[in-house]
């Protein structure tokens, strides 16, 4: 059996693989940025090229002209209020504006849709610096073969 480490608040920790498989599973994510010295976090779709994480935006669009070349956090996350069990990753890097023409046209077979109505003609690329992936479970509810541990420093 592989023993889960947990954390001080008694959530489990996720490996790196186990947070980017649970980010596959979900479409939308939200980014947080600082525009002028203020917290904003917005919902956005995603995709992955490589374990980097890919958005399109508009070109004037705050996320574009404020969260490139900054750190930003992602988080995605898939919470089920009746069993009280869920999940939560955040991701901490850099988004560039992506200006290669032959990456533009690569990342355009990923077929990233936005589902806001306004042309989305910009992607920002999201390099993973930090991981950070945690999972509530019922007590009695087990992981595949594996028990959970102890607490993770």
């Amino acid at each position: 059996m592989v023993v889960v480490p947990i954390d001080k608040s008694g959530l489990d920790v996720l490996s790196d693989a186990e947070s980017f498989e649970l980010l596959s599973t979900m479409p939308i994510g939200r980014v947080a940025y600082s525009d002028k010295a203020l917290p904003v976090i917005v919902p956005v779709t995603f995709a992955f090229d490589g374990t980097d994480i890919v958005v399109r935006t508009q070109r004037r669009s705050r996320l574009a002209t404020q969260a490139s070349q900054n750190i930003v956090a992602f988080e995605v996350d898939d919470i089920d209020l009746t069993t009280r069990t869920g999940w939560s990753v955040v991701i901490v890097g850099r988004f560039q504006l992506v200006e290669d023409p032959e990456e533009i046209r690569r990342l355009d077979s990923l077929e990233l849709h936005s589902w806001a109505p306004a042309a989305h003609d910009k992607y920002l690329k999201l390099r993973p610096e930090m991981i950070s992936g945690r999972r509530i479970l019922d007590a009695g509810q087990p992981v595949g073969g594996r028990v959970r541990g102890a607490v993770a420093g």
